[in-house]
């Protein structure tokens, strides 16, 4: 079992930053890759970005320039900075951890609101 604990959101101007973390605990061993995704009212939770054990990130097109994923082994945690907010990013943003048993796991989420 693992479990993720999020932080960092809250309301911010378009054009400002934020920068989420995300804990995991219990059986960090087993993470192979950790993740942030979102979903906005009445919209399906979509990926935002990732980041494998070695360092690899992967970003969606509509937050590449824009937000960074990063990842701190040592304290399994791992982090969202993003900058030049739109209000389009206005959504609950929720940690993934996806193990190598194949098992998906998800924080509570944390609300980020970026107004006009």
């Amino acid at each position: 079992q693992v479990q993720l604990v999020e932080s960092g959101g809250g309301l911010v101007q378009a054009g400002g930053s934020l920068r989420l973390s995300c804990a995991a605990s219990g059986s960090i061993v087993s993470i192979n890759t950790m993740g942030w995704y979102r979903q906005a009212p009445g919209k399906q939770r979509e990926l935002v970005a990732t980041i494998i054990r070695g360092g690899s990130t992967d970003y969606a097109d509509y937050v590449k320039g824009r937000f960074t994923i990063s990842r701190d082994n040592a304290k399994s945690t791992v982090f969202l900075q993003m900058n030049s907010l739109k209000p389009e990013d206005t959504a609950v943003y929720y940690c993934n951890a996806f193990t190598s048993t194949f098992r998906n796991y998800w924080g509570q989420g944390t609300q980020v609101t970026v107004s006009s």
